[in-house]
């Protein structure tokens, strides 16, 4: 028997709640490997699968949320993996469509794993997450399109938020010059101490476009916003500079016009985390252990239990959860 956290509908209301149950592994999907899970996190994700809606997200009940997960693993029909691997998973729908991390154990397919790198712990994979593993995919893709350091400042918007925070860090780390936009003020001294040099309030950017173009500003953005900020941005993107569009924090529409990729020729990237293949995933993971120092990492932790998941995830949706939450299952 083992612990998790468990999403029920209630038939009359058909609104979804959660609660802490004892489970037996014959209930587990099924999958080739099986997982003692040590940690997992708190995604906007995991908030909408948390909801009493389940975000549009979750159609089956009841359901173990959990988007992200790392641990050992217990039993294994796959050559690759064995008793005592540790693995990391993000992804795949899993916490949506197939049950996820918010539990002592999870049975997952093997295609869906991938290995812990060397020099990262389970805890701090799980400090990176689905948000941190999208970041270090945004700078990648901003790298193969041209981006180096010392061709101006990188913007990174919802930079108090769990993909701005990581991004951040390795974008400082790599040494860029980061602008970090955030519209809450008492953040400022956080996002500094993660590596920012200039702190945009998202009062400048957050207007619909008044011009297709503006001054050539940001050599690259990695954007967690949308809406009318990113399209505000694009206009003042310099010249063959990208934007990694990795959320909609703000909303789907882009109120935009194509003069920028025109005149300018901005590129608009588009970072998918879910159905990455292997390869990438693989080459992400040994980026974060190489480039995401581990001490801004761990500055931005912070820590949870399986009963404090319900609230989180109605924190995270409202936009008050700054950084990145690592939930002990086990705690």
């Amino acid at each position: 028997m083992f612990k998790a956290l468990v999403m029920t509908k209630d038939a009359d209301s058909g609104k979804a709640s959660a609660a802490i149950e004892e489970l037996d592994e014959d209930q587990l999907p099924d999958g080739e490997v099986t997982v003692a899970v040590d940690y997992s996190t708190v995604n906007y994700k995991d908030g909408l699968c948390l909801s009493a809606k389940g975000g549009g997200l979750v159609r089956n009940y009841p359901h173990v949320p959990g988007i992200d997960f790392a641990g050992t693993v217990e039993a294994s029909s796959d050559d690759r993996y064995k008793p005592g691997d540790k693995v990391v998973l993000t992804g795949w729908r899993v916490g949506e469509a197939h049950w996820g991390g918010y539990s002592q154990k999870a049975r997952v397919k093997a295609d869906w794993l991938v290995p812990l790198p060397d020099g990262i712990t389970a805890r701090q994979a799980m400090a990176v997450g689905t948000a941190g593993f999208t970041a270090m995919l945004a700078v990648m893709a901003l790298e193969d399109h041209g981006l180096k350091p010392g061709n101006g400042p990188v913007l990174v918007t919802g930079a108090a938020g769990g993909v701005g925070s990581v991004a951040t860090a390795i974008l400082a780390h790599l040494g860029y010059e980061v602008a970090a936009v955030t519209g809450r003020p008492e953040t400022a001294d956080y996002l500094k101490s993660l590596g920012a040099t200039q702190i945009v309030p998202r009062a400048d950017l957050n207007e619909t476009v008044k011009r297709p173009l503006e001054s050539e500003t940001w050599a690259g953005c990695v954007d967690a916003v949308g809406g009318d900020m990113l399209a505000r941005v694009l206009g003042q993107m310099k010249y063959g500079a990208s934007v990694a569009a990795v959320g909609l924090a703000g909303g789907a529409a882009l109120p935009a016009t194509v003069i920028p990729f025109l005149l300018r020729g901005v590129n608009l990237l588009g970072i998918d985390s879910v159905m990455q293949p292997f390869e990438n995933r693989q080459r992400a993971w040994q980026r974060i252990a190489s480039d995401l120092p581990m001490d801004k990492l761990d500055a931005m932790v912070h820590p949870a239990t399986l009963s404090d998941l319900p609230q989180l995830g109605a924190d995270i949706l409202a936009g008050q959860v700054k950084g990145r939450v690592v939930v002990d299952v086990n705690g």
